[in-house]
């Protein structure tokens, strides 16, 4: 029987040597490649912070005493010591959430995967327990370098060092990157600490040094060690960097090293304050595909041979990602003044590509979405048009940005939104279907989704025009759409896909969803219904051939993969109203729920986003038997619930 095997909690740690928990940590490396390599995940991180989640759970009692990770995509090794060993179907519906998830298990705490958030949660949960008599609990949050480039963290290390009378440990898991390499002068500086001779040779000589003597020498080596700054810290200049904080500073303490994490952990757990672990990990740690891989470690794979560590996912077509990296680039070769910027995402969202043609016109601003921004305003101003790429789930950071700073200017900054709509495996916080809904509250906004690579390209160059608002392009996760051929562009940039004889239905497609409404156009044709199918383009501002189209037809069905709630189906409806058009429309969206993890597919089928569920209720409406009703239906009055519940039992 293996040593993990045998942990179905915590406390199972407590029993073992140190020799074992070495083991263990082996092991656990192991299974993580074994089990990783079969579904895909986050990796690297994991395969980093091995030793470092054993001593904190030896060390600390959760969930009595909380843990909280930022980001949680470092919470693989926690899952494990905390009795959840099936990774069978990680990331998949009904398997594990590949980030911490309460309905788990009570030692997960914060399900948010945006980073920078852990130190404000922590904050107030030591406070909670400060405030309410249970001062005896410790609150930990695991932080990682590259969330130190976000303000969120820096303003509650402002608030907790105003308030040093609780029992909160801050583990700064250093491994000197994010995604990838982390950026900055907050990198350069712990970069250094980490590299420096003076670092290595010091922590080296005065281990060795003090474990000569045992019990009692190490007893010095862990008072010396927890002296006011840190020891060694003060031969690497490092305590300057917390110094003003008044927080107590430990470290830098090896993180694969679980004879030195248990002590410097138990002497921060003894403090009494709030306290700062500084622990230096290697991203990738014992699998050497991920720490070959330059680029980022294997931060997140699809299937791989655990042997090699190469990709069986296969060609998998062009990414959406792939085609707006090209066409950018091409854009900079074009236009001088359009430079690039991301937050710590350069790779991801497609950035890479013009870095490498355009070194000195891209700006990594670390994890600071609502910093690069309100940075692009500025850089608008100075006459450059920047085109800021994010995910769209990081882009709900910085509304106020982009309201008040790039908006209310009239800034002519494009912001270029990766993973957009349904993601799926990575749960709701990674989900990007909030955009559509918020971005077009935003005076003068221009929204553009596209349904395929022709439309990406050209949609880009149209954003990138604008000199006077901001301008989005979204797209989703994963391989472009197929193309979809436009059988008349009017003149107002809407695209017709397919027109009808009968103008009984007008479907508004918005980007990839355009496929579905052409296959739902087919089969409405075979019921002997006429359906008219086009592709906004530019879905905010609504054109006013949308309007004119919605005026001559029956029933207009919008068709979104953001949240039905403020999307654009909703402006659509507004506006013809706006306009004396009377014809119902039916917007359709997925929920304003936080959708949890599954396939893209399943949760499209779960939201009635399918060809055949939606051909099936616009039937009913054009019948008459469902609301909302076709204009010139025959019917004499509003169906009741339970009429609709007996006609849809007849259709079905």
């Amino acid at each position: 029987m293996s040593l993990l095997s045998s942990i179905t909690g915590p406390r199972d740690l407590d029993a073992l040597s140190i020799d074992e928990l070495e083991q263990l940590a082996d092991e656990v490396r192991g299974f993580l490649v074994e089990n990783v390599s079969r579904t895909g995940g986050h990796l690297g991180p994991n395969l980093g912070v091995v030793e470092l989640t054993i001593a904190l759970h030896r060390v600390f009692d959760s969930p009595n005493d909380p843990i909280v990770f930022d980001t949680g995509h470092q919470s693989y090794v926690h899952k494990l010591l905390t009795g959840r060993q099936d990774f069978t179907g990680l990331r998949t519906r009904g398997g594990l959430a590949g980030y911490p998830q309460r309905s788990e298990s009570p030692h997960d705490v914060v399900e948010s995967s945006h980073a920078s958030s852990s130190l404000s949660w922590a904050d107030g949960v030591s406070r909670a327990l400060t405030r309410t008599g249970r001062k005896d609990r410790h609150v930990v949050a695991v932080v990682g370098d590259g969330a130190l480039t976000g303000g969120m963290t820096w303003e509650a290390l402002n608030n907790i060092s105003d308030d040093n009378d609780r029992n909160l440990v801050i583990v700064v898991n250093d491994n000197g990157r994010s995604y990838a390499p982390t950026i900055g002068g907050m990198a350069r500086y712990l970069n250094r600490v980490r590299t420096a001779d003076s670092y290595r040779t010091l922590h080296r000589g005065s281990d060795t040094l003090f474990r000569r003597f045992g019990p009692a020498g190490r007893a010095v080596y862990r008072g010396i060690r927890g002296g006011t700054h840190g020891f060694l810290s003060r031969f690497t200049n490092n305590a300057a960097l917390y110094s003003n904080l008044d927080i107590k500073y430990l470290g830098p303490v090896d993180g694969h090293d679980l004879t030195a994490l248990l002590e410097t952990l138990a002497l921060a757990k003894s403090y009494g304050a709030p306290v700062i672990v500084h622990a230096i990990t290697e991203k990738g740690r014992g699998y050497a595909p991920a720490l070959e891989d330059e680029a980022d470690q294997f931060h997140a794979v699809g299937k791989i041979d655990p042997v090699t560590g190469e990709s069986l996912g296969g060609a998998g077509g062009t990414a959406w990602t792939d085609v707006f990296a090209d066409e950018l680039v091409h854009v900079g070769e074009e236009r001088a003044d359009v430079i690039a910027m991301t937050a710590a995402m350069l790779r991801p969202t497609g950035l890479l590509p013009f870095a490498q043609r355009f070194p000195d016109r891209v700006y990594d601003v670390g994890i600071a979405e609502q910093h690069a921004v309100a940075s692009a305003a500025g850089l608008a101003f100075g006459g450059l048009h920047p085109v800021v790429a994010i995910y769209a789930t990081f882009m709900n950071r910085a509304f106020d940005q982009v309201l008040m700073d790039v908006a209310l200017h009239k800034a002519g900054v494009t912001f270029v939104l990766d993973r957009a709509g349904v993601t799926g495996p990575d749960g709701p916080s990674h989900h990007g279907i909030w955009d559509l809904a918020m971005l077009q509250i935003v005076p003068h906004i221009r929204i553009a989704v596209p349904r395929d690579e022709v439309r990406l390209r050209e949609e880009l160059r149209e954003a990138v025009a604008v000199d006077d608002a901001p301008t989005v392009i979204r797209f989703p996760k994963g391989g472009v759409s197929a193309e979809i051929p436009t059988l008349e562009r009017l003149a107002d940039g809407v695209d017709v896909l397919v027109r009808s004889d009968t103008p009984d239905v007008l479907l508004v497609g918005i980007g990839p969803m355009a496929h579905i409404a052409v296959e739902v156009a087919e089969r409405l044709r075979a019921q002997g219904i006429g359906a008219t199918v086009v592709d906004p383009r530019w879905v905010v501002p609504v054109q006013p051939s949308i309007v004119e189209l919605a005026a001559s037809h029956r029933l207009v069905i919008t068709i979104e993969d953001g949240i039905r709630v403020g999307g654009v189906g909703t402006r659509v409806r507004q506006v013809l109203r706006e306009a004396g058009v009377d014809t119902a429309v039916d917007e359709l969206g997925v929920p304003d729920e936080f959708i949890d993890h599954a396939s893209r597919e399943q949760i499209l089928e779960d939201a009635g986003l399918t060809a055949s569920k939606i051909a099936h209720d616009v039937v009913a409406q054009v019948l008459g038997t469902r609301i909302p009703v076709a204009r010139g239906a025959q019917t004499s009055e509003i169906p009741t619930l339970t009429d609709l519940a007996r006609s849809r039992d007849e259709l079905n």
